[in-house]
């Protein structure tokens, strides 16, 4: 009897002892020895004023095998502090008793909003503060805030055209201010009559869908210099978005706007670089467009639809579908073009240049639009696919008239008609610099374009220089004159 009784104590001790074991907490620390981050200053870029915040993320570390306890992760600059963090979906300036498992991280997350009153941009600072038994570490935050012109639609009208705003007075010459940066959302119009003039310096930043639309008779001069280029771009500014396309609409002609022109701009990362619609005044060009880069475009870098375009000493490249479609005809003419598409962001299998003179209507019926000419002389037109060049002639007639004049192309199609092409050096190499980061300088004198050009009236390249360079007599193919 004695014996099963202390078998019985045994039991009952031991289970407790097992008990005790499996409830017994592993030790927090609360010894920020073992705290890391993965930055010591979180940086934003350029914040715009009516943009919205931005948020960037870091990562904080526990590089003990134990449990972290951190007694508080806060802003040091508190409640009016424009950052906040947000951890585990859940936004505040301040956090208390925040574990951190052994061998483990955890991401913090914080959001940055702009309210600057003044042009010039500002200087934002504060800091993440993470405070473990009396000990305080921290991550510096730092932002550039900037007050912009806004451009927001205050028209909705109810007959199907998208909200908007005008900028611009019907029947006035407008020229936009260039002391702060413009910032547009929605479509924004320049209307019948009007010019609006944009000086070299300006840099316009299009939220996520935005277009800057010329209306019927309406004019856009676009007046940049060499060095100090007129910009379009999204206004996502976070290396992140350095070269993500689609982050805005285009810059749209339409049907009867007239004699724009665009000298030394960059647009780049929308959808559409431009959009030109018909011309309804013969004989006016509706885009002349000189020393400009388009690139990085969603869908297309220029885009024709029965208009009328002169471009030269200019970059179109890296675009989704098309770097120029020229359709529903027209009359076009590029001289001193690179033409340059290594699309890396999805697989391509449409050629970088399409011709077209037709299009069919919802009857079902083929509509003849001439195409009057369309002249590419002294150009460079290459990419990564076997076929760069698209014809597309409608199967029912019309005029259909195109030439390639002292021009590198990639095609398969022959270019011994010399109707078409003279002086094609075909699939040849231009030997660019570096088309991983869009610089289609050429980069060596056993380039394909050097010295392959026909006398030209374009004495300056897109780098202001001198074209022939002094050691020759000859021009170069493309925007770019090579210099040793």
């Amino acid at each position: 009897m004695i014996s099963k009784m202390k078998s019985f104590f045994f039991c009952i001790v031991l289970f407790f002892i097992i008990l005790s074991s499996a409830c017994r907490k592993e030790k927090l620390l609360t010894d920020g020895s073992s705290l890391a981050f993965s930055t010591d200053t979180l940086t934003f870029d350029t914040v715009f004023r009516y943009a919205g915040s931005t948020t960037r993320q870091f990562k904080l570390y526990n590089q003990s095998k134990q449990p972290l306890r951190i007694s508080s992760v806060r802003l040091a600059g508190g409640k009016t502090s424009p950052f906040r963090i947000n951890l585990d979906g859940i936004s505040n300036v301040e956090f208390l008793d925040v574990e951190v498992p052994g061998n483990d991280s955890l991401f913090i997350f914080v959001q940055v909003t702009v309210t600057p009153s003044q042009s010039a941009p500002l200087l934002i600072k504060d800091s993440v503060l993470f405070e473990t038994d009396g000990d305080v570490q921290n991550v510096k935050l730092v932002a550039i805030g900037q007050d912009v012109y806004l451009h927001k639609p205050d028209h909705f009208p109810t007959n199907g055209l998208p909200p908007y705003s005008i900028m611009g007075k019907e029947g006035t010459d407008t020229i936009l201010p260039n002391d702060k940066p413009h910032l547009f959302f929605g479509y924004t119009v320049i209307d019948s009559d009007c010019k609006l003039n944009i000086k070299a310096g300006t840099h316009l930043y299009f939220h996520n869908n935005a277009v800057l639309w010329v209306y019927d008779k309406g004019t856009l001069i676009v007046n940049g210099t060499y060095k100090n280029e007129v910009t379009f771009q999204g206004d996502r500014l976070e290396p992140d978005y350095k070269d993500i396309p689609g982050q805005w609409g285009t810059i749209w002609f339409s049907k009867g706007s007239l004699n724009n022109s665009i000298d030394w701009a960059i647009i780049k990362n929308g959808i559409y670089g431009v959009q030109v619609d018909t011309v309804v005044t013969p004989g006016i060009p509706t885009l002349k467009i000189t020393n400009t880069i388009i690139r990085n475009m969603q869908a297309i870098g220029i885009l024709g639809q029965g208009g009328h375009i002169w471009g030269s000493n200019c970059v179109f490249a890296n675009c989704g579908k098309y770097v120029v479609a020229l359709t529903l005809g027209g009359k076009y003419k590029f001289e001193h073009c690179t033409f340059a598409n290594y699309w890396a962001q999805s697989t391509r299998t449409t050629p970088l240049l399409a011709l077209n003179n037709y299009y069919i209507s919802a009857s079902n019926q083929y509509v003849i639009r001439n195409l009057d000419s369309a002249y590419f002389g002294n150009c460079i037109l290459i990419g990564d696919i076997d076929e760069e060049i698209g014809i597309d002639s409608s199967i029912h007639g019309g005029k259909f008239s195109y030439r390639f004049e002292n021009c590198i192309i990639k095609t398969a199609r022959s270019v011994s008609n010399t109707t078409y092409y003279k002086t094609i050096y075909n699939n040849a190499d231009p030997v660019f610099k570096d088309i991983s980061s869009n610089d289609y300088h050429l980069n060596a004198p056993s380039s394909a374009a050097v010295d392959k050009g026909h006398p030209t009236l374009l004495n300056l390249d897109l780098d202001n220089k001198a074209r022939p360079n002094p050691a020759g007599t000859i021009p170069d193919l493309g925007a770019y004159e090579y210099y040793p």
